[in-house]
């Protein structure tokens, strides 16, 4: 499974951030890996300089073989909150997908 994590010009996208995220992605999808050929993260500033709530976003894009890509998106006050909701959300929509697909 190859991870790619990028950022937007308002996120520093420095090593340790990407070394954290691609750790708690692998612990994550562990009991999808053999099915996931590519896992790329986005993380955003919306509003850049200025305050927002919730102006961090996290889009999570999930490769598997013979599927169709699957994108979620979360928006949070930090990028590790929109992080976690983000792959929470992965993570539930990659169980749908592979119980339905057992069951045909």
């Amino acid at each position: 499974m190859k991870i790619q994590i990028n950022t937007d010009k308002n996120i520093e996208g420095h090593e340790r951030l990407a070394t954290y995220f691609s750790e708690e992605l692998e612990k994550g999808l562990t009991r999808f890996e053999e099915k996931i050929t590519r896992v790329e993260v986005h993380f955003g500033d919306e509003n850049g300089e200025k305050f927002s709530l919730n102006d961090k976003k996290c889009v999570i894009e999930v490769r598997t073989a013979k599927l169709q890509p699957l994108t979620v998106t979360e928006h949070a006050d930090t990028i590790e909150k929109a992080f976690s909701g983000a792959l929470a959300k992965a993570k539930k929509s990659l169980t749908t997908t592979f119980e339905k697909m057992k069951e045909h």
